[in-house]
């Protein structure tokens, strides 16, 4: 028998794997559509801001195109352009829920490459609201200075590379930021987002007054000129420079958003390529370590300056609530950002005052307000602990000196700095004592606020109160306010009286009153508080564990 060679299989033609983007953009859709199908008041809050991202979207781009043929044309449409870049940036930090596909580690298990996953995630990140509001921006704002067939030419090219560049800048920060965002950090800052609403708000204010000045719109030439240059604003500066008839700058513009496109992929890609072959941290098992922070030792560090005993424990337990909870810490960081913000953005309106100071000390002393209620169901541990209305002194004074260990020295700073800014400091002790009374009588009316009218916080909710305690806490902030403003009234009388009497040699003696003042409302408040809190300890716990 004759042995036979098995004839050679012939190579199969290696062919290249199908793109992937099509299913990433099915995907896309699919989240979309599903997410709608979770409830009826989710489907219309879409539905709603589709409508509303359209309409805005529409008057913009009729704005726009009316302001063609403007002298300062470019003046308006490179800052928003840079303005819109800023957005997408932070967007990832701020909002991670917003769009799932933001996460890339949850695509680590599919067999796919960084370079086949960059190109897929930018195609799905083509569609949804953000998107279509970038496309009608740019647009309009390259109809409003395209002048000429070069012009036109450019920003066909312009467009496109700008709303690239944009969403590969979203895409990329949240690649490189995915760790964070999954994190307790990363849902603690997107709870921040609120705050950068409210401050840049602020700034977009005073940029519409200073633009709606004589100076109209040239006080954005400066800035202009500056951001002509930053891509991928530079992409609609070269559609500017197209049209009057500098072609090397158009270029160079062009080819810098081109260029900053390519290195934001590139970071995109390694970032990716990290997220998909590094192992997550929560997987490993945490070093086990005797740091202070770990053990609670208070031997090392700003928590070795607290006293003794009670007090000490109960003020670096407040301090480490509003450092660790998210919603203490909004709360606080609200406060401070807000009562140095306020009179910056008065003074900048043209309406500053020294006396604008006074929104620091009222804002801290809200802080004062609600304390049981931060402790959630933990409050049982305070019960126990408290058998007698000296336990609850001690409790209630410790939590009050938690507040005004910040506030007291964060007003005067504020006071300081406005008179500073102002050049206005014969004004600062009358000022001061004034704060400083605003804070002690918002800090003794929280004292009781937090006794007779405590209300949840729910810790797996984003609201700030149980339902059903609305009510009751609405009546015990309002009711606290305005309890310390009539406290206030008698020396807001008496810095009036001394005005109309001439006597400003005296005014100086409010900062000595007005703390004095505070001082003595604190006092009082926790003497008379202190009993009503002892004997209210099952109705509070019961109130704050809802």
């Amino acid at each position: 028998m004759t042995a036979t060679t098995p004839a050679s299989t012939p190579a199969l033609p290696r062919t290249s794997a199908p793109s992937v983007t099509p299913t990433f953009l099915r995907l896309k859709l699919s989240l979309l559509r599903n997410g709608l199908r979770q409830s009826t008041g989710r489907t219309a809050a879409f539905v709603t801001s589709i409508v509303l991202a359209l309409l805005l979207s529409a008057f913009q781009l009729l704005g726009l195109i009316l302001l063609r043929g403007n002298a300062h044309a470019d003046a308006v449409v490179v800052p928003l352009t840079a303005l819109l870049t800023l957005g997408w940036a932070v967007m990832p930090l701020f909002f991670p829920g917003s769009d799932e596909t933001l996460d890339p580690s949850r695509l680590v298990m599919l067999p796919l490459r960084p370079d086949r996953l960059v190109v897929a995630l930018l195609g799905a990140s083509l569609v949804g609201i953000g998107p279509v509001f970038t496309l009608t921006l740019v647009l309009g704002a390259a109809i409003a200075v395209a002048h000429g067939a070069f012009a036109t030419l450019t920003a066909v090219l312009a467009v496109p590379l700008t709303l690239l560049t944009c969403v590969a800048l979203a895409r990329a920060v949240a690649a490189a930021n995915v760790r964070l965002l999954t994190s307790r950090k990363g849902r603690d800052l997107a709870l921040l987002s609120g705050i950068v609403l409210a401050v840049g708000a602020q700034f977009l204010n005073i940029g519409v007054q200073k633009l709606s000045g004589p100076d109209g719109l040239s006080v954005m030439e400066p800035a202009a000129a500056v951001l002509a240059w930053v891509p991928p604003a530079s992409a609609v500066a070269a559609v500017d420079s197209a049209s009057t008839g500098s072609y090397t700058f158009a270029a160079a513009q062009l080819a810098l958003t081109g260029a900053a496109l390519v290195v934001l992929l590139r970071w995109w890609r390694r970032s990716l390529d990290h997220v998909m072959t590094s192992p997550d941290s929560s997987t490993l098992q945490a070093a086990s370590t005797d740091s202070p922070d770990r053990t609670g030792d208070r031997s090392a560090g700003p928590a070795a300056w607290l006293p003794e005993g009670r007090t000490g424990a109960v003020m670096l337990r407040t301090w480490r609530y509003a450092w660790r909870d998210p919603k203490a810490k909004v709360s606080w960081a609200s406060s401070l950002g807000i009562g140095i913000l306020l009179p910056v953005v008065f003074l900048v309106q043209g309406n500053g005052s020294v006396y604008n100071s006074c929104f620091a000390a009222g804002l801290l002393g809200l802080q004062m307000y609600n304390q049981f209620g931060q402790d959630y169901s933990a409050f049982w541990l305070v019960t126990a602990t408290t058998s007698s209305a000296h336990d609850a002194l001690v409790e209630l004074r410790a939590r009050l000196l938690a507040v005004v260990v910040v506030a007291a020295p964060y007003v005067t700073l504020v006071c300081l700095g406005s008179a500073a800014l102002l050049d206005d400091w014969d004004d600062l002790a009358e000022v001061l004592g004034l704060a400083m009374a605003l804070l002690g009588a918002l800090l003794a009316t929280g004292v009781w606020s937090s006794t007779f009218f405590p209300y949840s916080i729910p810790q797996d909710s984003a609201k700030n109160v149980a339902p059903g305690q609305g009510s009751l806490a609405y009546l015990g902030i309002l009711g606290g306010l305005l309890a310390g403003v009539v406290l206030c009234a008698p020396l807001c009388a008496l810095a009036v009286w001394l005005h109309l009497a001439a006597l400003h040699g005296f005014l100086w003696l409010l900062l000595p009153a007005g703390t004095g003042y505070g001082l003595v409302l604190c006092v009082l408040s926790l003497r008379f508080t202190a009993p009503r809190a002892a004997a209210r300890l099952p109705e509070i716990l019961a109130a704050v564990s809802r």
